[in-house]
């Protein structure tokens, strides 16, 4: 096991409670707007503390890849996630982490581990859509999606490409989160399709298979009995095991 390996090993669980907490302290001010200025400024410090976890994620699988350019050509998102969360609701990209550690600790069948990864990655692009959508568009004059409840409906909406056009984003950044959820449910339905498709190709294999040990099988009781004639006819005189041959 090499050393960014042993890191990303250690640091899994941590991350994941960080990126939990960086979840609700982002939704909490979106969820409720008239919480308190202290709540406000708590949930403010868990958002820089959990970015500042991330960054120490990141620079110490840097410093500890043995081949650093590599390491950043096929860490890009990573890189993204921390850079671009400039904007607020991008910041939500770091919640990505969850779906690693989830996929990680799922079940060990690979079938399995894509199938909690389709749940919860289903769930959380809708909720973070939805809470992004809402922070974008809340103080937009002309927005339609101004409560947590319109954002969970317009996600949805768009998570399953059914689009009612009752809720819609007017907002650049609202539509910037449309166009990232669009992508999103499209890459699940993807991943969907290859595993129903994985399944029937298994099935039909299977079947095969039990096809082909039938066959054998009794491939093997024939021999058996012809064995068994030849056997018995060759302690009989005559010419019957000739005829036989």
């Amino acid at each position: 096991m090499s050393r960014v390996e042993r890191w990303e090993r250690r640091a899994e669980w941590p991350l994941l409670a960080a990126a939990v907490a960086f979840l609700a302290a982002y939704a909490v001010p979106i969820v409720n707007p008239s919480v308190s200025a202290q709540v406000t400024r708590v949930c403010s410090v868990v958002v820089v503390v959990t970015w500042v976890a991330f960054g120490v994620d990141y620079l110490g699988r840097f410093l500890l890849s043995e081949s650093r350019g590599t390491f950043v050509r096929r860490n890009v998102f990573d890189l993204a996630v921390l850079v671009l969360p400039m904007l607020r609701p991008l910041r939500l990209l770091r919640f990505v982490t969850l779906l690693a550690v989830v996929n990680r600790n799922s079940a060990r069948g690979l079938r399995g581990r894509v199938v909690v990864y389709v749940v919860a990655g289903t769930s959380l692009l809708v909720l973070c859509g939805a809470l992004a959508v809402t922070d974008a568009e809340r103080g937009a004059s002309e927005a339609n999606i101004r409560t947590v409840g319109d954002g969970l409906w317009w996600a949805l909406s768009t998570m399953t490409t059914v689009g009612y056009g009752d809720r819609y984003p007017t907002t650049t950044t609202g539509r910037f989160v449309a166009g990232a959820l669009m992508l999103g449910g499209i890459a699940l339905l993807g991943v969907v399709t290859a595993t129903l498709a994985s399944w029937l190709v298994e099935r039909v294999a299977e079947a095969g298979e039990s096809e082909r040990a039938a066959t054998h099988a009794q491939v093997e009781a024939l021999t058996a009995e012809v064995q068994a004639l030849r056997t018995e006819l060759a302690h009989r005189p005559g010419p019957q095991l000739d005829a036989l041959e």
